[in-house]
């Protein structure tokens, strides 16, 4: 377990846990958000983002939280255990609109300074329609990666917790993947 991927909803843990799993693992962790916007939250150019994570997943151990699409598979196909937040969109949208209110006019941990939190309606109704709209695809492309690659999918609290638990104990993290 040195390459780590996590994917999924807004709201739905994953810079939390890749912040949780990197002082566990004391592996390098790197928020993607944090590494794609500037200050003032100006996009880095497609041609750039793309190749600093082809850099970033030469490194012999990371962690990676974070979706962009368009560039999802160069993580995915390169990571030995993808963690996937599947979580009921009730969930997710109450946690971004939380994270809002908790981090009004401040920067949260896993962003870039310049970039105070933000909520506008293209992102919620984003959060709100992810089940439906990008985990079909997420989970077809999961089900064929899983041969080679380790998947656990995120359901609840619960599963967090035995993640968590297992790589405590060092026991060897299973796929869950169904």
């Amino acid at each position: 377990m040195k390459k780590i991927a996590l994917i999924g909803s807004g709201g739905s843990g994953k810079s939390t846990l890749a912040r949780k799993l990197g002082e566990l693992t004391k592996l390098n962790v790197y928020h993607l958000d944090a590494l794609h916007f500037q200050p003032g939250w100006v996009p880095m150019p497609n041609d750039q983002w793309e190749h600093l994570q082809k850099q970033l997943i030469q490194e012999q151990e990371w962690i990676i939280d974070g979706n962009y699409g368009r560039t999802i598979d160069i993580r995915l196909n390169e990571a030995d255990v993808i963690i996937f937040f599947d979580l009921p969109r009730r969930i997710t949208t109450y946690r971004v609109i939380k994270r809002r209110i908790m981090y009004h006019g401040k920067t949260r941990p896993d962003l870039k300074e310049g970039c105070p939190e933000r909520l506008d309606w293209p992102f919620v109704k984003w959060v709100w329609n992810y089940r439906a709209t990008k985990r079909p695809a997420i989970m077809k492309k999961l089900h064929t990666l899983s041969a080679a690659k380790i998947v656990f999918v995120i359901k609840s609290n619960a599963d967090i917790k035995r993640l968590l638990e297992q790589i405590q104990n060092g026991e060897s993290l299973q796929s869950n993947l169904s």
